[in-house]
C-alpha cells in the first residue's frame, strides 16, 4: 500500500531528536530520564517505529519539535521555507561562533541546492 501524504515520518522524527540529544551531549539513557519516555520506547523508533501519542508530546516538547513538521500535510503558503528556517536557527545557536554558522549555512545551501535541482518547488 503506498503511503499517503499525511503518514508521520517516524525516521524523520527520531532524526531530529537525535541531533537535538547529540547537541546537548546526552546519551539516550539520558533523554529517557529527562523526558519520562522509556528507553524500550526510544529503541523501538530508532528502528523505524513511531511512538505512541504521549511519548511523542513529551519528546517533541524537551526537543522544542512541532511534530506537525513531520507530517505530508501541505503547509500554509505563508509558512517559511525549511531552509530560511534552518538559516535562523543556527545564527541564534549559542555554540556556533558567527563564522562557524556561515560555514555550516553555506554546506547546508549548497547540499540543499544540489539535491533539489529541476524539482520544483511544489514537490520540495
Amino acid at each position: 500500500m503506498a503511503e499517503q501524504a499525511t503518514d508521520f515520518d517516524a525516521a524523520g522524527f527520531f532524526q531530529a531528536l537525535e541531533s537535538t540529544a547529540l547537541a546537548r551531549g546526552l546519551k539516550w539513557k539520558q533523554v529517557s530520564e529527562a523526558t519520562g519516555v522509556s528507553t524500550s520506547t526510544l529503541s523501538r523508533m530508532a528502528q523505524g517505529r513511531g511512538p505512541d501519542a504521549a511519548s511523542q508530546a513529551k519528546l517533541a516538547a524537551w526537543a522544542g519539535l512541532n511534530p506537525a513538521d513531520f507530517t505530508g500535510i501541505a503547509r500554509r503558503s505563508s509558512a517559511p521555507e525549511p531552509l530560511a528556517r534552518l538559516t535562523a536557527q543556527l545564527r541564534r545557536d549559542p555554540n556556533l561562533t558567527p563564522e562557524a554558522a556561515q560555514a555550516l549555512e553555506e554546506v547546508i545551501k549548497a547540499t540543499y541546492e544540489r539535491l533539489t535541482r529541476g524539482r520544483s518547488p511544489d514537490k520540495r
